[in-house]
């Protein structure tokens, strides 16, 4: 098998494999918003339930220095 065979058959098994992943995130994001409807069916709000997967995702401190720096904007709007 010559060089170039053998690159484009690697090439081809790269490009397969990248479909087949693709393939299983796309399936999985579809579970992933069956289980947002489900819970909002369930009266869940969704978009609060990524906001807690969101800070659930952060470290501690950093998700407390956020919430710190929100506080002080919103003081000084006048929201609090």
């Amino acid at each position: 098998m010559s060089e170039t065979n053998v690159a484009a058959e690697n090439l081809r098994q790269g490009i397969e494999r990248i479909e087949r992943l693709e393939a299983e995130k796309q399936a999985l994001a579809d579970d992933i918003k069956d289980v947002y409807a489900e819970y909002k069916a369930q009266g869940f709000d969704s978009k609060m339930m990524r906001e807690v997967i969101r800070l659930r995702k952060m470290q501690p401190h950093d998700r407390q220095e956020m919430q710190s720096i929100l506080e002080t904007y919103l003081a000084a709007l006048g929201m609090e």
